[in-house]
């Protein structure tokens, strides 16, 4: 069976317009004669979208029971058995309720991209893994719902939707995104000009990386040129609050230059000796590893020291460029035992440091 197309409606914040925008195309498709239906549709009460639906047809949503309550989640087996070319599926980045037969929505989307069916799907900037930080750092919000980048790098074709942040608010000041006891609090928070134009930027970055890419996963396939691949990106971790912050640098970077990524720890002990903390994110980065398609090395701290360690690595992996924290060690113990960074530096050639501040310090 062949694969369905995905197709992903990306803007910078809710209101924009791309579950509006998906709904607009949809009837175009349907006066052209194709199948299409809405697997799930968000109007979040507004009215523009609800009248938008028109006579499209919906496909019944699935009643999930979860501790004496009922949640209407995509009904995945309905769509296949009803076998339509083309889904509407909105909030990709959803989290299904507890008992779904899939976690997250973006799994049920890739389901029926299995059985054949196209999907089209909208989802904002910030639901993208890597980019946890830095809306954190943008917005002062950590976003709970997130997807996993690599799903990104599988739409077949992705339309940025966009608009000025000075309209987005004009929308939000006339009711048309949230109901009146939202709309003050979100003019001053999240929906402030300086955010709308940091998350504006980033979307538009995004989009560009990613067509980027497929422009350049095209030429590799047609020239089949190997220099093509030679960057190797060399995350090296502790087991601390900046390790995650480090492998999702190293992942944007690594999807910037389109290079291979590494991510590397050396452990204090035997696994088995860890500390619950170590072990918890010793899991992430496991878990990390398979989010964003990175080789993870795991070594124990022998006679080796730090840097030697990571120089060996380096040199058997042929690495162009290592991502390190912020060294743990005071001014007073770098001038008595030097710096972890000049003893790589002196070992190996060739090879570009990156250092990240550890932003718990």
């Amino acid at each position: 069976m062949t694969r369905g197309k995905l197709k992903l409606y990306i803007g910078s914040a809710p209101g924009v317009g791309k579950t509006y925008k998906m709904l607009a195309d949809a009837h175009a498709l349907v006066r052209e004669g194709k199948d299409v239906v809405i697997g799930l549709i968000e109007t979040h009460g507004r009215r523009d979208t609800a009248e938008m639906i028109g006579r499209l047809e919906q496909v019944p949503l699935l009643d999930v029971h979860y501790k004496e309550r009922v949640f209407l989640e995509v009904d995945v087996d309905a769509i296949i058995a009803r076998q339509p070319d083309i889904v509407l599926i909105d909030e990709l980045a959803h989290t299904n309720a507890p008992g779904s037969v899939r976690k997250k929505r973006y799994q049920d989307v890739s389901a029926l991209l299995d059985a054949g069916i196209h999907v089209y799907s909208a989802v904002n900037i910030q639901h993208f893994e890597s980019l946890l930080f830095k809306v954190k750092e943008m917005t002062g919000v950590e976003v709970r719902e997130r997807i996993p980048d690599p799903f990104l790098g599988q739409a077949d074709e992705i339309l940025l939707v966009d608009v000025t942040p000075q309209t987005l608010r004009q929308r939000l000041e006339h009711g048309k995104i949230y109901k009146k006891e939202k709309i003050e609090q979100s003019l001053n928070s999240f929906f402030s000009l300086q955010n709308l134009s940091s998350l504006r930027e980033l979307s538009l970055r995004q989009v560009a990386d990613e067509v980027d890419d497929q422009v350049y996963q095209a030429r590799l396939l047609i020239e089949k040129d190997p220099t093509l691949l030679q960057e190797r990106i060399l995350v090296c971790i502790q087991l601390n609050e900046n390790a995650q912050k480090l492998i999702y640098r190293g992942f944007r970077m690594a999807s910037r230059m389109k290079a291979d990524l590494y991510i590397l720890t050396i452990l204090p002990a035997p696994e088995n000796q860890l500390s619950s903390h170590q072990k918890d994110v010793l899991a992430m980065l496991r878990e990390s590893g398979s989010l964003f398609d990175a080789e993870v090395l795991i070594r124990i701290k022998g006679e080796r020291s730090i840097s030697q360690a990571i120089t060996a690595v380096s040199k058997h992996y042929r690495i162009t460029k290592i991502v390190l924290g912020q060294s743990a060690r005071t001014r007073w113990q770098e001038i008595r035992r030097g710096s972890i960074v000049n003893e790589i530096m002196r070992q190996v050639s060739g090879v570009d440091i990156q250092i990240v501040s550890d932003e718990t310090k």
